[in-house]
């Protein structure tokens, strides 16, 4: 393995998050040069030297191999969370070491889990750059390096591969050169519409940047310690509601509709299935909190409950209302679709609504076969026959899924963390998706969590966006080379 190679890729991430630490240090310029201003240049400054040494020290060569690329994915995400810390530690303030280890992982694996207590607290730049953590993840650090690396086609296709889920990849149907245009205008459009549209609701231009790059990349940093409640707007809500469920769906079937095909966004199953997974959860956490008296208003207890529902279920994680006191059937529909998610080829977490739908469509089929022994019974997606090697794959993957999350929980209880906290945290940041129920719930935070545990567990936040096999590879040695 030619690890000067690999660490020459890295680099050019390393100079990625150099230039949005010094965007963060500019909007701290605009806001009058606040304490945050030199922590931020400095950071941009020591990223930017690191990141520039491999450039002189190794040769180049554009070409990777497949174990080199996975080398280069999992350390090019660990690394850019280590400098990201950066700008944390620095300023002070909550962040010692684990909070700024923790702040950073959950922004760059956009998970959106935060350890601060007095979010309005940061100055600007600060608060730009923990939305500017999640803009980058919500692409895929490896995405921004692969836009600006001068490396050949066969090369940038493996990175491109490497960064975008195999599911994802099936239901494309784009040729392998268009893949990475689709993923970069999509993410971007839906950033340009989001803020124009927050602006003109009534945010102004830093908040609505921030919630637009919060909200695309799936995330959930908030600029306010009451999240999107303290805007106190319906109409913020409602749009942003729109906007998580839009960066849910797969990219390329949102750029088909956009393109000339909006029709192929609802013909595909696995759409179908993630709005209707959100529509019966909203109806049954609207019909739960308003039998047991939560609201007493209508539109109060259906808004309230379609916003948990859909942040959850796209691993956003903003809020408009404390969860933690709902009644256990709320609670146990959210802990479903914090498991669940979106879909393949968003920026969300999760198992994925694909795994889960191919998981139904194999119970029906193991039912059909129960019935008639002797007939062949064929897994389905619409009207193509999903391969068994596929089927196997997403069953494996669920099952590895919840047994990790099991364990996590199990490691938590003996921190003291109750049973219902220490699941919901472990299947949060499993599932990149930020609050958890009961002590850390939707208007919570993390800061109370044991200085050992915000050290550790981000490692299942980056397990759950490198979606658990590129970490489990680095381990593994190839015999077949």
């Amino acid at each position: 393995m030619r690890h000067g190679l690999i660490v020459r890729y890295i680099s050019f991430v390393l100079l990625i998050n150099s230039v949005f630490m010094l965007i963060s240090a500019l909007v701290s310029v605009f806001d009058g040069i606040g304490s945050d201003f030199f922590p931020l240049l400095l950071s941009a400054f020591i990223t930017f030297t690191v990141g520039c040494f491999p450039f002189i020290f190794v040769p180049k060569n554009p070409n990777l191999n497949n174990r080199e690329i996975n080398v280069f994915v999992v350390f090019a995400w660990i690394i850019s969370c280590i400098f990201g810390m950066l700008p944390y530690v620095l300023w002070g303030g909550e962040f010692n070491v684990a909070n700024a280890w923790f702040e950073s992982v959950s922004g760059f694996t956009t998970t959106g889990a935060t350890i601060l207590t007095d979010i309005e607290s940061l100055p600007h730049g600060l608060l730009f750059w923990r939305s500017a953590t999640h803009y980058i993840g919500g692409i895929g650090i490896v995405m921004f390096a692969v836009l600006v690396l001068q490396s050949q086609y066969t090369t940038q296709m493996r990175l491109t591969n490497a960064e975008v889920s195999l599911l994802a990849k099936d239901n494309f149907h784009f040729k392998a050169q268009q893949l990475l245009r689709v993923i970069v205008s999509v993410y971007i459009g839906i950033t340009v519409i989001l803020t124009a549209l927050l602006i003109l609701f009534g945010m102004n231009l830093f908040d609505a940047v921030n919630h637009a790059m919060s909200t695309v990349a799936t995330g959930g940093f908030s600029t306010k310690n009451a999240s999107i409640s303290s805007f106190g707007s319906i109409p913020i809500g409602i749009i942003i509601m729109i906007f998580m469920i839009i960066s849910g769906m797969h990219f390329g079937i949102i750029y088909s509709g956009i393109t000339g095909r909006p029709k192929t966004m609802f013909h595909s199953p696995i759409i179908r299935f993630y709005l209707a997974s959100m529509g019966v959860g909203i109806i049954i956490v609207t019909a739960n909190l308003l039998i047991n008296g939560n609201y007493s208003d209508f539109f109060d207890a259906v808004y309230n409950s379609a916003f948990q529902v859909i942040a959850i279920t796209s691993t956003t994680g903003f809020a408009t209302a404390d969860s933690t006191g709902w009644h256990p059937v709320a609670m146990c529909v959210l802990i479903y679709l914090s498991a669940q998610c979106a879909c393949a080829g968003s920026t969300s977490g999760g198992i994925k609504v694909d795994r889960i739908y191919i998981l139904w469509r194999s119970i029906v089929a193991q039912l059909k076969i129960r019935q008639h022994p002797n007939a062949i019974v064929s897994v389905r997606m619409a009207n193509h026959i999903i391969d068994e090697r596929r089927v196997s794959s997403a069953m494996t993957y669920i099952s590895l899924y919840l047994f990790i999350t099991l364990a996590a929980t199990f490691v938590l209880s003996m921190f003291n963390i109750d049973l219902l906290s220490g699941f919901t945290t472990s299947l949060s940041f499993m599932g990149n998706v930020g609050p958890g129920i009961g002590q850390y719930g939707s208007l919570g935070n993390y800061s109370a969590l044991p200085a050992t545990v915000k050290l550790t567990y981000p490692v299942f936040m980056l397990l759950g966006r490198l979606e658990i096999y590129a970490l489990f590879l680095l381990f593994l040695h190839d015999k077949h080379r």
